[in-house]
């Protein structure tokens, strides 16, 4: 069976991919068992040089990532790039960092000695999304390399030649066969290698239909599993807000990679005070943003990554306008293949999919609140807990705000994004779990005490 990938700014098939077969599959899984003995016993001086390598190889093929990442999803020129150079200093940042992390650790009792131990635990599954199709897999892998594991992916089905890429740069860098390997296989096969004893743990980044499906098969066989899921992420607006800085995060936040961001900004909780001047200036700068070719330099808004994920996003605006939300901005299908406008809805209340659901892509939803209490008891009123961010003139008050909001990550006067150096994951429907930072790296490991009477 061949999936097709189509480009999401012309409509045209770029790739026909081949699934594999039981017989593929099996040679993949088997490669990883004597692959993962060598890799974890080697040095972490000699994991850190090869993943280094991976940096530099990524770097030196960041154009070529960039056109595949477009043409399969269609990502923006400028952000593409930015995301490989963003997964090539999580390379370096692992490197650097890891033998602090993964030292033993001291623990004062009764005993001559008593330490924690970290050890790698085998094969790593990750079932990744297409949205950031080399950054989301980096994410997991960069550690996940460097604490011993070795890994394999299943890939988003609409970007199967960024899943080969990236197996691609780890090759040239030097990593060994066995350690990272890219399978191109259905969610029934997907099901199956979850429950292959060979695999240790996995991790997932998606949706939450699809984070219940996979955590539950998991779940049975006893894994550890890592869920970063959906997000509805609030951007709550008090009135002394500084409404150059606020419009600018808020453009960036709910527009950037045409809205498909777990962590960009959906809700935008915006006392009265200041609601009527903050949706003005943020309509007229989303009015600018230019939908088209996404490797023109002059387009600022990407299309989405596929016709029917543009289509069910305008379900959920007709939907939500049918209920009384107010269309200030678009709010209707570009006649491009995959195209929808920088959209606002104003006026969204409780029951609209607006209100309630996660709208993955250039929809920004207004949800006007009498203070600041108010705007918190709204913020928090979701299934979703995966961020959130606060705009002020005050940091104190940002900060105590920030402390409110029932999100795994909370900033103040900046936009919500992943950072290599902070733990990254969500609470509540979001998913559990951590990647990045001194987190990220012990997820997938056996945190061992060992105690010397």
């Amino acid at each position: 069976m061949n999936v097709d990938t189509v480009n999401p700014a012309t409509g045209q098939v770029e790739h026909s991919q081949k699934l594999m077969d039981s017989a593929e599959i099996e040679a993949i899984l088997a490669a990883t068992q004597p692959a993962f003995k060598a890799w974890a016993a080697r040095p972490l001086e000699e994991r850190g040089h090869l993943l280094r390598n991976v940096g530099a190889e990524l770097r030196r093929r960041r154009d070529d990532i960039q056109r595949t990442m477009t043409a399969e999803m269609g990502k923006l020129k400028k952000e593409a790039l930015a995301e490989v150079d963003k997964c090539a200093g999580a390379c370096d940042y692992y490197a650097d960092h890891a033998a602090d992390y993964l030292k033993d650790q001291p623990i004062s009792t009764d005993g001559s000695r008593s330490y924690v131990r970290f050890e790698p635990i085998g094969c790593v599954l990750a079932v990744m999304p297409w949205n950031f199709p080399i950054w989301q897999v980096f994410r997991f892998l960069a550690p996940a390399l460097m604490a011993g594991n070795v890994a394999v992916l299943k890939h988003a089905s609409n970007v199967p030649r960024c899943a080969d890429i990236i197996a691609d740069v780890l090759h040239e860098a030097g990593i060994p066969a066995g350690v990272f390997a890219a399978l191109h296989i259905d969610n029934d096969q997907a099901a199956a290698v979850i429950r292959d004893p060979r695999i240790a743990a996995v991790t997932l980044t998606g949706s939450e239909r699809a984070g219940r499906s996979v955590a539950g098969n998991a779940g049975q066989q006893l894994k550890k599993c890592v869920m970063e899921l959906g997000g509805s992420d609030a951007f709550v607006v008090l009135e002394d807000a500084d409404l150059d800085k606020t419009v600018a995060g808020a453009i960036a936040s709910r527009f950037g990679n045409a809205g498909q961001t777990c962590i960009a900004a959906k809700r935008f909780i915006v006392v009265d005070a200041i609601a009527d001047k903050f949706v003005e200036r943020f309509k007229q700068a989303a009015a600018k943003l230019a939908l088209g070719d996404p490797e023109a330099e002059s387009t600022t808004l990407a299309p989405l990554a596929r016709q029917d994920l543009r289509d069910e996003l305008h379900k959920q605006v007709q939907a939500s306008i049918a209920l009384g939300a107010s269309a200030l901005l678009g709010c209707a299908p570009d006649a491009s293949h995959a195209g929808y406008p920088a959209s606002i809805l104003d006026n969204v209340a409780p029951g609209m999919p607006a209100y309630e659901e996660e709208l993955f892509g250039p929809v920004a939803s207004i949800l006007r609140v009498k203070d600041e209490a108010e705007a918190v008891q709204v913020a928090n009123d979701t299934n979703f807990g995966l961020g959130g961010s606060v705009w002020t003139g005050d940091s104190e008050r940002g900060n105590r705000v920030a402390r409110q909001l029932q999100v795994g990550a909370a900033f103040v006067n900046a936009i919500v994004r992943s950072d290599v150096r902070l733990p990254f994951g969500g609470t509540k429907r979001s998913g559990f779990g951590r990647e990045l930072a001194e987190h990220g790296i012990h997820e997938f490991m056996n945190i061992k005490s060992v105690y010397v009477a």
